[in-house]
């Protein structure tokens, strides 16, 4: 293990959420009160949705790509940047990249879905298809040494968590006392970076994270204590399909996340329908994941509570969305 990873301060945050103002919404945040949310939670759990899905790019991924971004010498953002994604992260460096003036070269699967490849193109990224995404880190990584290109990891590293805790600062700051916050764990960098902030704000708020089944590389690694990886990702939700746990990233979420709950594809079909007639949220799986978990395996430990839960973004067309739900 490397040494013990040093979170963001919150004095770096607010200084970070400063410098980000430019070209980062601060998204809103929703309330989930109807009868539905009785039947499923009890009248008195409160629930609350940051809607990250409405930021630029359709994630909550331009947040830290541009601080790391905004943190290279000329030189380096004259030779542009490369980054590995199957969608929203590299969105967000398409658009990073088209904001800050220089030029994005993005290795994506072949599977990737065909509306993520687009959004990348018109944002006017290069797309590199490659087989999958064992793939497109060797072919990342061929970009960054024999083109010079910035690699921009998707998920790890101190910059790429003080972007992603200015979600947490936002959300802080439009609901105060939160009792619980649930946040999707991919890679880790989104609970990593919010629980970070949200945790020197609000001390006494439990933090969770939530993973797919078939996508359990952060779960494996909170038993284990080291970074873990798995064979192959298989879950529907494939924002969240992080192959390999990291140092810094890992650190962090250890010493924030009082735990990591698992959820079946299944759970997040039904979560994004729900945020479909209850909220009128075309959510891709990952946004439904933070649902997903409050009303399954942590209903009743947080029945009664005032929770938080983020839909981290979107970017799924309507017929993906339409043959998810369906099934």
């Amino acid at each position: 293990m490397s040494p013990v990873a040093i979170a963001p301060t919150l004095h770096e945050i607010i200084a970070a959420q400063v410098r980000l103002s430019k070209w980062v919404k601060e998204t809103p945040v929703v309330t989930w009160d109807s009868l539905t949310k009785e039947r499923l939670l009890g009248p008195d759990t409160q629930v609350y949705i940051k809607l990250e899905l409405f930021q630029h790019g359709g994630s909550f991924k331009p947040r830290g790509a541009l601080l790391v971004m905004m943190n290279l010498d000329d030189e380096s953002l004259e030779k542009g940047v490369t980054a590995v994604s199957a969608g929203n992260h590299a969105i967000a460096v398409g658009y990073a990249a088209q904001v800050l003036g220089t030029h994005a070269k993005v290795v994506m699967p072949k599977t990737a879905n065909p509306f993520r490849i687009q959004r990348c193109q018109e944002l006017g990224a290069e797309v590199v298809l490659v087989d999958n995404v064992a793939r497109a880190f060797e072919e990342a990584s061929r970009i960054q040494h024999e083109e010079g290109k910035t690699f921009i990891h998707p998920f790890e590293g101190p910059l790429t968590a003080l972007g992603t805790a200015t979600v947490g600062l936002e959300y802080t700051r439009s609901v105060a006392k939160m009792d619980a916050v649930i946040i999707p764990v991919g890679g880790g960098g989104l609970a990593a970076g919010m629980a970070a902030a949200i945790h020197q704000i609000n001390p006494e708020c439990r933090i969770f994270g939530v993973e797919p089944v078939g996508a359990d590389t952060m779960h494996r690694s909170f038993i284990s204590g080291n970074p873990e990886s798995i064979e192959a990702v298989r879950t529907i939700a494939d924002s969240l399909g992080a192959p390999f746990a990291m140092p810094y990233s890992m650190d962090i979420c250890r010493r924030f996340l009082e735990k990591i709950v698992l959820v079946e594809d299944d759970d997040l079909r039904n979560a994004m329908r729900l945020m479909f007639n209850e909220l009128k949220l075309v959510a891709e799986p990952a946004a439904a994941a933070s649902l997903a978990a409050l009303i399954g395996p942590l209903r009743e430990e947080l029945t009664g509570k005032k929770v938080g839960l983020i839909a981290c973004g979107s970017n799924i067309d309507l017929e993906t969305f339409y043959q998810l739900i369906k099934q």
